[in-house]
């Protein structure tokens, strides 16, 4: 990458004092990088150049483009926090502060087989860095993406370490922050050097059934043009072609039949307004048969990581299945870039909600985790033990959204009870918790809830949390209200009456050998 190109694209988007900044930040980590070669033979500042390049494209904000530019320059050079605070501000040095903590904890990551930091120290460097300002990682997924595009200069254990962890830790983090393209180039790049072989299989396969089905579909979309321009709608029609990676986990659900795979190929239909997506909705079912089990409407219920658009799988007169995504611009934005596309940070940051730990009620649902994370970090620093297995659940796992009464959303890890739900509305409604009902019927508290479920907490104010409550909860969040609670009503001991009785157990044992 060549800093001509990047200060020509960011020459359509930043004004004139924003880009001398750039041009200043070129200048400077030019300059700390000096002498610095890549594996690839190229100059370091190629890298951070790449980087900036990717997040003027992804329409980020000045500050993550110069943290993107700098963000190498305190691990692999002599240039300080203090020094780029004073020149360059201090969000931008908070960010780069960020981002190298980021890379410090991934230094601690197992090389193999675990996704999770070695360490409680690691991990809390990690969380904390991505809780405290969401750019933190949408820096680090543009450094990781350029990193997997050069990949080929690494040697090959190297290669297995980078495109593992890619895959078990920035790609879930990508479609976290709902960008799936991002997210699909990850895993495509990642799945080619871990199983290379499986992955020039799938590829070959593909690409024999696109070419039976490209001249069939392209006969369909002249079909669907035809009849939106008689109806009067504006509209945009692509295609979309399902990525290696997506192929290969699907497949696994099928017993490898690709014949019971109907979205290798989609038509994706962009319209103005949310209204005409359903209009659009109504004429493709007019034209073709719809297949009713695979219509999904993400527009009204969206994804958890902020996801809308509507699906639906047709039969046309000839025996063709085709699938069609219907959405409007802002969603197809968002379907892309997710949160780098509207950056809801930018008109955000500075509500305190936003950041620090407040109630999550604040956040927007896709949102949410975020201060979630932060809560587990904060207990990790603290010196809470926390188990790998209740980290994956916060942390890793896929989300789900479920709904107040009230049409409030909630954003919770896929399996979570409904006192999960009932402590993340309020302690108080976890406290006093008698019954639950879910989309109007009554709900046992150790049945899991499922994305889109309507839930209503019944409370009464003599009901107070039990022991066995504990078996009822899987959040850290939920966990941790409870055993306050319990510990303030003497169910259970305190943590420090609860350490003295380990401790004397401990001394016993010892005293008798």
């Amino acid at each position: 990458m060549k800093r001509r190109e990047v200060i020509e694209l960011a020459r359509q988007i930043y004004d004139e004092d924003q880009l001398a900044e750039l041009e200043h930040a070129i200048d400077y980590a030019t300059d700390k990088h000096a002498g610095q070669k890549r594996k690839s033979g190229e100059p370091y500042i190629s890298h951070p150049l790449a980087v900036a390049h990717t997040l003027i494209e992804w329409g980020m904000d000045i500050d993550s483009v110069l943290a993107g530019i700098l963000h190498d320059s305190v691990e692999d050079t002599d240039a300080t926090l203090e020094e780029i605070e004073s020149l360059f501000g201090h969000d931008v040095s908070f960010l780069v502060d960020g981002v190298t903590k980021v890379s410090q904890a991934r230094a601690g990551m197992r090389d193999l087989g675990s996704y999770l930091p070695q360490t409680k120290d690691n991990l809390s460097k990690l969380l904390i860095a991505v809780s405290q300002d969401v750019r933190v990682i949408i820096i680090k997924l543009a450094d990781r993406l350029h990193n997997l595009q050069t990949l080929q200069f690494l040697p090959p254990s190297k290669q297995t370490k980078v495109a593992r962890e890619s895959l078990e830790v920035f790609a879930p983090m990508a479609d976290r922050l709902g960008m799936g393209r991002v997210r699909m180039q990850i895993e495509e790049i990642s799945f080619s050097y871990l199983n290379p072989k499986e992955f020039q299989r799938l590829k070959t396969l593909m690409n024999k059934r696109l070419g039976k089905s490209t001249r069939k579909l392209g006969a369909v979309r002249v079909e669907v043009e035809r009849e939106l321009k008689k109806q009067g709608v504006s509209f945009e029609v692509s295609g979309r072609v399902k990525n290696i990676y997506s192929l290969h986990r699907k497949l696994k659900k099928v017993d490898g039949n690709i014949e019971h795979i109907y979205d290798l190929m989609a038509l994706r239909v962009i319209v103005a307004d949310k209204e005409t997506c359903y209009r659009v909705l109504g004429i493709l079912h007019a034209m073709y048969q719809p297949m009713l089990n695979r219509i999904k409407d993400y527009i009204a219920v969206p994804k958890p990581n902020g996801y809308q658009s509507l699906h639906t799988t047709v039969i046309t007169p000839n025996k063709q299945i085709v699938e069609f995504q219907i959405r409007t611009h802002g969603m197809h934005e968002y379907a892309e870039r997710g949160l780098a596309a509207s950056f809801h940070y930018h008109e955000e940051k500075g509500k305190k909600g936003y950041t620090r730990n407040k109630s999550t009620a604040h956040l927007p649902a896709e949102l949410q985790w975020i201060t979630q994370m932060q809560e587990v970090a904060a207990r990790l620093r603290d010196g809470e033990e926390i188990s790998q297995k209740q980290l994956d659940i916060d942390l890793f796992g896929d989300r789900i959204f479920v709904y107040s009464p009230n049409g409030d959303i909630y954003n919770l890890p896929e399996g979570a009870l409904p006192l999960d739900f009932a402590y993340l509305v309020h302690s108080d409604i976890g406290k006093h918790a008698y019954s639950c009902q879910v989309n109007g019927k009554i709900h046992a508290f150790d049945k899991p809830l499922h994305n889109g479920d309507v839930v209503e907490i019944m409370t009464r104010k003599l009901s107070q949390p039990k022991q066995s409550w504990q078996e009822l909860v899987t959040t850290t969040h939920a966990r941790t209200k409870l055993r306050m609670q319990l510990r303030k009503l003497g169910i259970i001991e305190t943590v420090s009456n609860a350490a003295a009785i380990i401790r004397d157990k401990a001394i016993r044992k010892k005293t008798k050998h």
